[in-house]
Formats: C-alpha cells, sequence, structure tokens
C-alpha cells in the first residue's frame, strides 16, 4: 500500500509508549509508571520490567492508581499512569478533575485502546469521547498521535510539560505517517500534504484515511490540504483558520464522536469565517462488537470515501 507514491507500513503506538517510557526512565530518575492490571496490553510492563522499584501495579482500581500517580507526583515525580481510555477517563474522572488538574501535578495519562480499535470488546471497553472530557478539564494537556513515532515525541513532550497531560493511544498498528526525525511541537498544527481548493484536518489514525482521500480527490483534479492535529489542547484556533483562507471546503475527521473533538475545535476555530464545514467524525453513538476494526471504521463513515464524499459535498 502507498500514501504520496511512498510505501506504507505500520507500527503499534502502544509499543511505541512502552519502549519509549523505558528510555525516559533511563534518563531521568523522577519517572514512574502506575498500571491498572493491563500492562501487557499498554505496554507499560516494559517499564516495569526495566525499573520494577519505579513501578506500581495497581489492580483494577484505577481510581486509587490516579490518586496515588497525584501523591507521587506532589512529592517531585514525574508519573505515567496507563489503561484503557475508557477506564482511565471513566472511572477515575473525579480523581483527576479534583486531585490532579486542579492541583496542577504532574502526572501524564496514557489512554491506551482508544476509540472503536477495541473492535471485540464492545462499546463498554471503546473510548469514543475522551478526548472531549478531557479537554474539557482546565489545565490539562492532550495530545493525539497520529503513528508510533509521534507517540514516541508525545511521550517526551508529555513529562517536559509541567501539570497533567493526556495522550491518547490505538490498540491496533496505525500507518507511519510522519518519520522519527520529524518534529513534534505541542499546540501545533503540522500540515502534511498542501492543497488549495479543500482543507482537511485530522488526528490520530484518522491521518492515514485524509492522506488517502486526499490523493484520491487529487485524481478527481481537488487539490487538498491536510493537517496533522497532534495536539487536541491547547488547540492553535488563529492557526487553523488562518489555514483555511482561500479554501473552498473544510473537512475534519477524528475517530471520536464530533462533540466535543476536532469538529468542535475547529468549528470554534471558523466561527468567523465564511469557509463551509463538515465532518467525518462518530455521530451520537457508542460504539459496538465487530470481527475487525476496519469494519466499525466502515459502519460509522470513518473511510477515506467518507472523508471524499464529505469533501466533494460541500465544493
Amino acid at each position: 500500500m502507498e500514501i504520496n507514491n511512498m510505501a506504507v507500513t505500520y507500527s503499534s503506538q502502544r509499543q511505541a509508549y512502552g519502549e519509549e517510557l523505558v528510555a525516559l526512565g533511563g534518563e531521568d530518575a523522577r519517572v514512574v509508571a502506575l498500571e491498572a492490571d493491563l500492562g501487557k496490553s499498554t505496554m507499560s510492563s516494559l517499564f516495569g520490567a526495566a525499573y520494577p522499584d519505579r513501578y506500581f501495579e495497581m489492580g483494577i482500581a484505577e481510581q486509587n492508581m490516579m490518586s496515588t500517580a497525584a501523591g507521587l507526583a506532589a512529592a517531585g515525580k514525574i508519573a505515567f499512569a496507563s489503561s484503557f481510555a475508557v477506564f482511565a477517563c471513566g472511572r477515575a474522572y473525579d480523581q483527576i478533575r479534583q486531585t490532579i488538574s486542579i492541583g496542577k501535578l504532574n502526572v501524564k495519562i496514557c489512554g491506551s485502546s482508544a476509540g472503536l480499535s477495541d473492535f471485540g470488546d464492545g462499546s463498554t471497553h471503546q473510548a469514543v469521547e475522551d478526548v472531549a472530557v478531557m479537554c474539557a478539564i482546565p489545565n490539562m494537556t492532550v495530545f493525539t498521535p497520529c503513528d508510533a513515532n509521534e507517540t514516541r515525541k508525545a511521550v517526551r513532550a508529555a513529562a517536559a510539560v509541567e501539570g497533567p497531560v493526556y495522550i491518547r493511544v490505538c490498540r491496533n498498528p496505525v500507518a507511519d505517517c510522519t518519520s522519527p526525525g520529524d518534529a513534534f511541537v505541542p499546540g501545533g498544527l503540522r500540515v502534511m500534504r498542501d492543497g488549495r481548493d479543500a482543507v482537511i484536518f485530522a488526528h490520530g489514525l484518522m491521518l492515514e484515511a485524509a492522506l488517502r482521500a486526499a490523493e484520491a480527490l487529487e485524481a478527481d483534479g481537488i487539490n487538498a490540504k491536510v493537517v496533522n492535529c497532534g495536539t487536541m489542547k491547547p488547540f492553535d484556533y488563529e492557526g487553523c483558520a488562518a489555514l483555511c483562507e482561500g479554501a473552498g471546503a473544510v473537512v475534519t475527521a477524528e475517530e471520536h464522536t464530533y462533540i466535543g473533538g476536532l469538529a468542535s475545535a475547529v468549528a470554534l476555530s471558523l466561527r468567523k469565517s465564511a469557509v463551509p464545514m463538515d465532518f467525518t467524525a462518530i455521530m451520537d453513538a457508542f460504539g459496538q462488537s465487530a470481527r475487525n476494526a476496519a469494519e466499525l471504521y466502515q459502519s460509522y463513515g470513518l473511510t477515506a470515501g467518507d472523508i471524499v464524499k464529505k469533501v466533494k459535498g460541500l465544493l
């Protein structure tokens, strides 16, 4: 498979998270990791194997994990707490809001198996609203890396941020849309492909779909700009509006509900603009079980073809 005439490889964001956490732990003794009985899935277990004295397995008790992470951060540690996104954001919301975020504590939360990527376990395990939840909390920084390379950079960027950070990670291998040497600028928007007719904003695994959609549109004579939104908070509203100037259509693409996610952020950016906008996202609905993730992306309208239809519809 190819994107922009280049062969596409696929890598694991979870593996990248675990490996970069180990590397970070070797450079800074303040780094500690906490887990809620899912270390072999989130890959925080790699850190536990390397630094057992700095790894805390909390069992199926996400609330206690976040409270303990807050205590460690208050004692001067850089605490990384991992679990499935739906549990990290849902079960422990009170602890994240009341203690970590109000206290501006140095806790980094990895929401693993986010979106629809845990296709086999259905709605109870699929976080389709986590970005909205975490972005709504004051003092919280939210990273939504598009691939393994960007996940590694997000881990390091999170450690450098003074205060709470949420990192959204997919369960399944995703396309390597960026290179190891590419810069990751917190709060920045990165143009992956230039264009003048339309602008497609995407984050996470939907960046691949956005790039494929741009290729399909190019074949039909439509030149589309593709923008990677690796940071959902703080979001560059002014920069977003500037990237849309002169375009005939703006479409967002995200594996998340359209409420409170990228669609909402771009709409807010364009509140003073006349550029027509639409979105590809999950409607106001929960996920469901499937035989594979591709079935879900098709069912929820999250494919390159869906993005193409939205762009053409606006133009």
